[in-house]
């Protein structure tokens, strides 16, 4: 694997940067503080081309590799990672699937506009009795002729509130299991589709996340993505790329915790002395900047196998595992640099802290990636 970035990639790189450092990050804790939902950022992020990084011109996207995509995605999370996870959702688990499985004239319908940024996607999949157990689908579909109707309820649906396209997995015939699940898209505003519960969330509380109701929701047969059966297949491929979405955006948080500790650790001084000339805290810092690295080169790693085409489900399953848990530890290790006033909402490591706890539970939990992990290996 070649760890030079193309001009490509460094273009991708430094215009996030410069994004996220002099628009994103004034704001961010504001964003957080209010719970506010951040449409002027997320639309300015469609404008640089930065929700269908990865998807062809010709399908309104950027036309850049995986790479380029987890550098962009990185630099966003670093200043605030709940605008990146709604970058991610929209990139990850709503262009990708309809990319890699949907018909050209749902491309050219749902596609395009998604890719350009002037709508927004979410992925529902997750359900009070499906988590973990992401086959366990109770929401139905019943074929009525030309129609499917769905009825069911999914929960913790990120993006869900503002999403104009949704797609949704249900059961189609429950006598097949996992292959009698479907996915469909479904369009905000059709009838027996709802928004219900919004989430009252401990971290990346400027995304939001909530139930989605369907009740006697009839789609249209053309809008069944994929073929009939395929829905689980399609969920688990869609969550492979995702995962790596994830673990940039862990990466991200990571790394604005160990540059935050650094500053910190040069300016507070105890005992007539920057706390950084400690060894106590120099050793920290090296900890967390080598573990970052590391993670890093998974993530890379993981893009770097989706892009030649390859099977990368150990890869980015590795890259999310190992990315989240070095997040959660950074933001421990940042808290504990700041003393008692990283325990304060007036600094923003209490944030990356609260932020981190998601991205080792959601698009597969810690224990899931472990699973998929030992699978790869003893296949």
């Amino acid at each position: 694997m070649d760890l030079s970035l193309t001009e490509e990639q460094l273009l991708f790189q430094k215009t996030a940067r410069d994004f996220a450092t002099k628009e994103l990050a004034p704001i961010a804790s504001q964003l957080d503080e209010e719970g506010r939902f951040p449409s002027e950022i997320v639309k300015k992020l469609g404008e640089l081309g930065f929700m269908g990084i990865a998807i062809p011109e010709e399908y309104g996207g950027a036309g850049a590799d995986y790479r380029c995509y987890v550098l962009a995605l990185e630099e966003i999370c670093k200043a605030c990672a709940s605008t990146g996870v709604v970058m991610s959702v929209n990139n990850s688990l709503v262009c990708d699937p309809l990319y890699m499985f949907g018909s050209d004239e749902q491309k050219r319908r749902y596609l395009t506009p998604l890719a350009k940024g002037e709508k927004l996607g979410c992925f529902a999949l997750s359900e009070p009795n499906a988590g973990s157990d992401a086959a366990n689908q109770q929401t139905t579909a019943r074929r009525e002729g030309d129609t499917y109707v769905l009825n069911g309820t999914k929960i913790f649906i990120t993006n869900a509130p503002e999403a104009d396209i949704s797609i949704v997995f249900a059961q189609a015939d429950k006598t097949k299991g996992h292959r009698g699940i479907c996915a469909f898209i479904v369009e905000k505003g059709t009838p027996g589709f709802r928004v219900g519960k919004v989430e009252k969330k401990l971290g990346i509380k400027a995304s939001s996340s909530s139930e989605l109701i369907l009740e006697d929701c009839r789609v249209p047969r053309e809008n069944l993505l994929g073929e009939e059966g395929q829905g689980f297949k399609i969920a688990m491929a869609t969550l492979d790329g995702g995962r790596i979405g994830i673990a940039a955006q862990a990466v991200g948080i990571a790394q604005a915790c160990l540059d935050a500790s650094i500053r910190y650790a040069k300016e507070r001084v105890q005992f007539g002395q920057p706390i950084a000339s400690f060894q106590a805290i120099q050793w920290m810092l090296a900890d967390m900047a080598t573990q970052i690295e590391a993670a890093r080169l998974l993530t890379y790693r993981a893009a770097f196998v989706k892009d030649k085409g390859d099977r990368f489900s150990k890869e980015s399953a590795m890259a999310k595992l190992y990315a989240s848990e070095i997040a959660m530890a950074a933001g421990v290790k940042a808290i504990q640099i700041f003393g008692g006033y990283g325990y304060m909402m007036d600094y923003p490591v209490q944030r990356f802290f609260r932020d981190a706890k998601v991205t080792e539970i959601y698009e597969g939990t810690s224990e899931v990636q472990r699973m998929v992990i030992a699978h790869s290996l003893l296949a």
